[in-house]
């Protein structure tokens, strides 16, 4: 039955190649590649850019780390724009950098299935509406695809609300409860925060080690301090530096419930992954006791919750401040390129590209400075193979006409 539908979908031919996702790692290869004059068509599944900004984050949000270090390829935040500037700012500049490549994506395309033909050497991607094929496929989804949603025992009983940070928008909606915050990243931290500013009273529940760094020192950013300090000395030595700016402007966060790990932040970062929380406020609000910390949760009951070292609470709300993961897994078929959990199997920085044509971006652990790395490599290396099957192409020719050709089955 499936084939048949399928032979009924409209057959679309991409003579560049096909990227998946319309967020910023999607929209970097995009410009970089129509900058080397070569087309490309971007599938994205909801109706606008950037869909994990627009849709899925909080009011309060800004970049955490100096804008600097968050630009997209060949082309700047504007200079009026703050050190670290808000949500709808980037949101701004993300709808601008499509319009000054003239990207265009297919929206509202939901990829099924993708997967690579070795009789034709193409690529098949299959949404609701069309079989797209290409010699190439970028995979831009990244690794903040889909919410995170924890096994925690009896949160179904629970009988408040449950939200995931990707539904959250403001503290208003829970002015003047109590809530159980789970989560001790960078949104746990500021959905806390700003429960706070609306005297809601929230418990951060930490179950693991964490390093807490300040945002910025005498004004000038950690993350901008370590990535200097990293030119000229030993990892593990700027590891120390940054704690050692931690204790003298955060003090023992031991103290409040935040143990560190025994690995250095940028060291752990660049093994696991796992990033530092940058402070913008949280830390104090905890010393003095407005954000409470507590244990691991055990089980979840009708009104609250049973935590590991036996106490038990009552709360109003529950957010769920557990993160994201990749969603390739479910649409990417028979690659052995990715883990089970939708990761490239080659660590950064190498694990931009695969085999017959496949590509990756947004998926180094790295942020936005990552991303437009890959995206630059990326465009690169397929404008080498463009050239060599369609010869010279100027990038003043790339229009809609070069891009797709569409053929229809009236079977």
């Amino acid at each position: 039955m499936s084939s048949c539908l399928e032979e009924k979908l409209s057959r679309i031919f991409v003579t560049g190649p096909i990227i998946v996702g319309a967020g910023p790692s999607g929209l970097s290869v995009a410009a970089c590649l129509s900058n080397r004059g070569v087309p490309s068509v971007i599938l994205e599944r909801t109706d606008c850019l950037a869909s994990l900004w627009q849709k899925r984050t909080y009011d309060r949000l800004k970049l955490h780390l100096p804008k600097h270090f968050c630009e997209l390829p060949l082309m700047k935040f504007p200079k009026n724009f703050p050190r670290y500037p808000s949500k709808q700012q980037f949101i701004s500049y993300v709808e601008s950098y499509a319009a000054r490549f003239n990207i265009k994506p297919v929206f509202n395309q939901t990829v099924e299935k993708a997967e690579f033909d070795v009789a034709s050497g193409l690529w098949t991607v299959k949404t609701q509406d069309a079989v797209y094929s290409s010699t190439w496929l970028v995979v831009a989804t990244g690794e903040n695809a889909e919410p995170v949603i924890p096994e925690i025992p009896g949160l179904e009983k629970f009988t408040g609300p449950v939200v995931h940070t990707s539904a959250y928008k403001s503290g208003s909606e829970f002015a003047n409860r109590k809530v159980l915050v789970v989560g001790c990243g960078n949104s746990g931290m500021e959905v806390c925060l700003d429960l706070c500013r609306y005297n809601a009273l929230p418990h951060m529940v930490v179950r693991n080690s964490v390093h807490v760094l300040p945002r910025d020192f005498f004004g000038l950013s950690s993350f901008g301090i370590a990535m200097t300090l990293l030119k000229w000395f030993p990892l593990k030595l700027v590891d120390n530096l940054l704690l050692l700016l931690a204790y003298f402007s955060l003090g023992n966060t031991d103290r409040l419930g935040l143990r560190r790990p025994k690995t250095g932040p940028i060291e752990l970062k660049n093994v696991t992954g796992k990033t530092p929380v940058l402070d913008v406020g949280a830390v104090s609000l905890k010393q003095s006791g407005q954000i409470r910390v507590t244990q691991a949760v055990k089980e979840i009951t009708r009104k609250g919750a049973k935590f590991v070292n036996g106490q038990e609470m009552e709360f109003d709300s529950i957010i769920l401040a557990t993160g994201y993961k990749s969603n390739v897994p479910y649409w990417l078929k028979d690659n052995s390129f990715f883990t089970k959990e939708g990761m490239p199997k080659t660590p950064f920085p190498n694990g931009w590209k695969g085999e017959n044509g496949l590509y990756t971006v947004g998926f180094t652990r790295r942020g936005l400075l990552g991303t437009a790395s890959d995206a630059v490599k990326i465009a690169e290396d397929i404008t080498d193979q463009w050239m060599k099957m369609n010869g010279p192409l100027g990038s003043s020719n790339v229009c809609s006409s070069h891009i797709i050709h569409f053929r229809f089955n009236k079977s």
